[in-house]
């Protein structure tokens, strides 16, 4: 028997299996093949609905389904706690002492916010990357009276557009609420432009102006004080702030540390177009735990997915698994005021934002309703 194993339930580890199931149907039933997920939790979660939450425009039932739910039926799910990866042995070793063999290993860990990494930001700032965080900023909007709210971008974070999103969101949010005229909304970035992707950065560098909004460039978080209330930067500008947001950086998860998989960010070496870990032939990674030079996420993972579960399906019935990844990822970007607009971009072709629109905003709350199927591999 082949054992395929996907150390990640996210929507990475969930699209491979599923289309693994279904490509693989004949061989599964005859039982030459099993396809088994890792996922520590049996709660399937949306994060991007982490940003509406924020801003109450939705609540955590919107954005969970049980996992198994989700899965096919012919695949079978694991709930646990995944230690370390045993390459020498081919095997998961499992938190509880158990072991999951493996002939076919697809990580799909994801990536984790760390807001440890800024002294005196977990004390005084806020975020909205993890579901507690979100709820935590969306209390921290309801009772905000007005004043300097600071976002801050730490790099590399996962939704490359997030900051944008929610820069351009709460300045919409502050008019609604009535507190326009008495809020500021101040926006840092760490390097000389306003995003890493320049054409965004062009784009950005248009509607933040118009919108009134404050930015601050060659910014990199040092310090916060929560008493005084200060954000100061290693290029040594400090900034007041009411309320203060960040996007901080992300880190690969922990279990790639264990393993001896990544580099120092955490981020497993792997092929941009292959999506094999370098120098594992029987390992593919995808999504926000690989160090490909692509933004981090979901798009990119279901794009990715595409790939590796070709590859694997082709390989397993005798072919060489030679579809490629292209870099290919898609982003809508909520720009408030009930509007939206969207990038497309590979590794050959850079984003180009469109115009903002009422219909891309709607097309964008359609996806949140439908990444069920997608995740389920029906879209």
């Amino acid at each position: 028997m082949t054992r395929i194993v996907l150390l990640g339930g996210g929507v990475g580890g969930t699209m491979v299996s599923n289309q693994l199931a279904r490509q693989l149907k004949e061989e599964i039933l005859r039982g030459e093949v099993e396809v088994t997920v890792i996922n520590e939790s049996d709660v399937h979660v949306y994060q991007p609905l982490f940003l509406y939450m924020a801003f109450d425009q939705a609540v955590p039932a919107d954005a969970h389904r049980a996992e198994k739910s989700v899965l096919n039926r012919h695949v079978k799910l694991v709930i646990g706690n995944a230690d370390r990866v045993d390459r020498e042995n081919n095997m998961v070793r499992m938190s509880d002492g158990q072991t999951i063999p493996y002939d076919y290993l697809v990580i799909a860990t994801g990536s984790r916010p760390d807001m440890g990494s800024v002294p005196g930001l977990i004390e005084g700032g806020h975020t909205f990357y993890t579901e507690d965080s979100a709820l935590k900023l969306r209390a921290a909007l309801q009772s905000f009276q007005g004043g300097r709210l600071v976002v801050t971008v730490g790099v590399p974070h996962k939704c490359p557009v997030a900051p944008l999103e929610f820069t351009l969101m709460v300045d919409d949010w502050l008019t609604a609420q009535g507190l326009g005229k008495t809020s500021q909304v101040v926006y840092t970035y760490p390097i000389g432009r306003l995003h890493i992707l320049e054409p965004i950065a062009d784009w950005a560098n248009e509607i933040f102006p118009a919108r009134g909004i404050e930015t601050h460039t060659f910014f990199n978080a040092e310090t916060v004080d929560p008493e005084k209330k200060t954000l100061t930067s290693m290029e040594g500008e400090t900034l007041s702030y009411d309320l203060l947001v960040a996007i901080p950086p992300h880190a690969g998860q922990d279990v790639i540390k264990r393993s001896g998989l990544g580099d120092a960010g955490q981020w497993i070496p792997t092929d941009r177009h292959s999506l094999q870990m370098e120098g594992a032939d029987n390992i593919y990674v995808l999504g926000d735990a690989t160090n490909v030079p692509i933004s981090k996420a979901g798009s990119t993972a279901h794009f990715q997915a595409d790939v590796v579960s070709s590859n694997l399906a082709n390989r397993i019935r005798g072919g060489q698994g030679s579809h490629r990844y292209n870099g290919k990822v898609f982003c809508f970007i909520e720009t408030g005021r009930d509007q939206a607009t969207y990038v497309k971009f590979d590794y050959e072709h850079p984003p180009m934002p469109q115009a903002p629109s009422e219909m891309i905003h709607l097309y964008k709350l359609a996806f949140n309703k439908m990444y069920w199927l997608s995740a389920a591999g029906v879209l």
